[in-house]
C-alpha cells in the first residue's frame, strides 16, 4: 500500500485530503510542520508528499530542500492557494513533481496522485533493471531440448508455486543460474513485483552490507541520505545474491539473521524493518568444501539450501548445443546486420563435440565473435575458433566395441595408437579449457608427461 504524507498547518485540508486519498485505498497521514514532516519521512518509507507552499511562517521552498536532501527519490506535489506561478516553477526547478492551486477538485487530486505514484513505480523499476544490468548474462532465454535441461524447468516450475521458498542455485560459471533465478521469480505470484539481484564477489563487505540493507543519513562520510537497499526495494519480490560463496562472513551472519527473522536493519539505523522477500542465491563453488576450509557458515548453507537446484554444465545437455546456437546466430545477425539463416551440420558437429568449459557464456561469445567478422548465410566450420575445430578425432581413430578392436588397413599399430592417443589428448584439452593441470589429472598422467606428448602430436 502506497504512504502518503500532506504537509499543510490547516487542518480541514489534511482531513479532507486524507478522506479523498484514504477512500482510494493510500495510507494517508499528515504533518502540521516541517519538524513534523521531517521526522515522519525518517521514519518511514513514504512514496508521495503534498507540501502546502505557504507553510505558516515557514517557507515551503526551504521544506522541499529539506525533503529532498534527506530522501531524495520522494516524489513532491506542491500545494499553493495563491497561484504563484514564480514559485511553483522555483519549485519544479528544486524537483517537485507537480504543482495544484487551492481550491482544488477531488477529482483533479485522484489524478495527480495516481499519476505521481506510477511515476515512482516506473523509477523504481528502472533502478531494478540498472541494478541487474552487470550480473545477468541476459539475451539467450530458456532454450533446450535435453532430459537435463527438462528436469531443470519442472524443477523451477514447482519450485515457484511456493513463493515463501528459499533456493540455491548452484552449477559452473555460465551455465545460466542468473537465467532460472529470473525463470523462477517470472513464474511465481511475485512477477509484478521487483527482481533486484547483486553479485557478492563484486563488493567489500561494507559496501554489500549498505548495498543490501541500506543507510541512514549520516551512517558513514558520505552518506549525505537516507538511502533503502535492495531488500527494501524488493519487498514483495524476489533478491538473488549471485556468488554467494565468495561472501564475507560478517556478512553471513548479518544474511543469516534476515533469514531467520525477515527483517533488515539499515546501516546506522535503529529499527528493524520488516520485509516479504523470496531469496535466491547461487553459487559455482563448492559450499560443503568452503565450509570444511572455514570460510562459510553451515548454519548460513542449511538456511539457504531448502530448495536446491543445480544447473548442468553445456557439456551434459550436448543435445542443447545446436538449438542454443541457432538462437544466438540469428539474434546477432539481427543486431550486426549480417545474413545469417543456418548452422552447416558440420560446423553444427564440432560445436556439439566441444567441451565448452565456459559453457552458454562461451558459446554466445563464440556466435557473437562470428556474426561480427563474417557474413552468411551459413555459419561453416572455419568460422569457429581452432579449439573447437581441433576437437573431432581423426578419421583414422582406432574405432572400438567392447568385444573388438578394427585396426585401419592403411596403418600399423603404432600409427594407430598414436593416433588414438592424440585424439584422447584433444578431447581432454577441450574439455577441461585447455588447463593444462585439470588435463594431466583428466587423463591422470604427470603434467610434464602431457606436456611432452603436446609437443610430440602438435598439439
Amino acid at each position: 500500500m502506497e504512504k502518503i504524507l500532506i504537509i499543510d498547518d490547516e487542518s480541514f485540508i489534511c482531513e479532507n485530503v486524507e478522506r479523498i486519498l484514504g477512500d482510494e485505498g493510500y495510507q494517508v497521514c499528515s504533518a502540521a510542520s516541517s519538524r513534523e514532516a521531517l521526522d515522519v519521512v525518517l521514519a518511514h518509507d513514504i512514496d508521495l508528499a503534498l507540501l502546502d507552499l505557504n507553510l505558516g511562517a515557514e517557507n515551503g521552498i526551504e521544506v522541499l530542500k529539506s525533503l529532498k536532501e534527506i530522501a531524495p527519490e520522494l516524489l513532491v506535489i506542491i500545494i499553493t492557494g495563491y497561484g504563484s506561478v514564480e514559485s511553483a516553477v522555483d519549485a519544479l526547478k528544486l524537483g517537485a513533481f507537480h504543482y495544484m492551486k487551492k481550491p482544488f477538485k477531488a477529482d483533479a487530486l485522484r489524478v495527480i496522485v495516481k499519476l505521481a505514484l506510477q511515476t515512482q513505480s516506473l523509477k523504481r523499476e528502472v533502478r531494478n533493471l540498472k541494478r541487474s544490468d552487470g550480473f545477468m548474462p541476459g539475451g539467450y532465454p530458456m532454450v533446450g531440448a535435453s532430459s537435463s535441461f527438462a528436469e531443470v524447468v519442472t524443477q523451477m516450475r514447482e519450485i515457484a508455486r511456493i513463493s515463501s521458498a528459499t533456493v540455491l542455485i548452484t552449477g559452473e560459471s555460465g551455465t545460466g543460474k542468473e537465467l532460472v533465478a529470473r525463470g523462477i521469480h517470472d513464474l511465481s505470484d511475485r512477477k509484478a513485483n521487483a527482481f533486484v539481484g547483486i553479485n557478492c564477489a563484486s563488493l567489500p563487505a561494507n559496501l554489500l552490507e549498505s548495498e543490501l540493507f541500506g543507510h541512514e543519513k549520516g551512517a558513514f562520510t558520505s552518506a549525505t541520505s537516507r538511502k533503502p537497499g535492495l531488500f527494501e526495494e524488493a519487498h514483495l519480490g524476489t533478491v538473488f545474491l549471485d556468488e554467494i560463496g565468495e561472501m564475507d562472513m560478517s556478512m553471513q551472519a548479518k544474511l543469516l539473521r534476515v533469514l531467520q527473522e525477515r527483517t533488515i536493519r539499515r546501516v546506522g539505523g535503529t529499527k528493524d524493518i520488516v520485509i516479504d522477500v523470496r531469496i535466491l542465491a547461487a553459487t559455482n563453488r563448492n559450499l560443503q568444501e568452503r565450509i570444511a576450509g572455514g570460510v562459510f557458515r553451515e548454519d548460513l548453507f542449511y538456511r539457504l539450501n531448502v530448495v536446491p537446484i543445480h544447473v548442468p554444465p553445456l557439456r551434459e545437455r550436448r543435445e542443447d548445443v545446436s538449438a542454443l546456437a541457432a538462437y544466438f546466430l540469428d539474434s546477432f545477425s539481427r543486431s550486426f546486420g549480417r545474413d545469417f539463416s543456418a548452422v552447416s551440420p558440420a560446423a553444427a558437429k564440432l560445436m556439439e563435440e566441444y567441451g565448452w568449459p565456459g559453457n552458454i557464456r562461451e558459446l554466445r561469445n563464440v556466435i557473437e565473435r562470428i556474426c561480427i567478422m563474417r557474413s552468411g548465410p551459413t555459419l561453416l566450420p572455419d568460422y569457429l575458433p581452432q579449439e573447437i575445430r581441433s576437437v573431432a578425432p581423426s578419421k583414422t581413430a582406432v574405432s572400438m566395441t567392447s568385444s573388438t578392436v578394427a585396426l585401419p588397413d592403411d596403418m600399423g599399430l603404432e600409427e594407430a595408437l598414436a593416433d588414438f592417443e592424440r585424439a584422447l589428448i584433444q578431447q581432454a584439452l577441450a574439455r577441461t579449457g585447455a588447463n593444462v593441470l585439470q588435463t594431466a589429472a583428466l587423463l591422470k598422467i604427470p603434467r610434464g608427461t602431457l606436456r611432452y606428448k603436446m609437443d610430440k602430436y602438435g598439439l
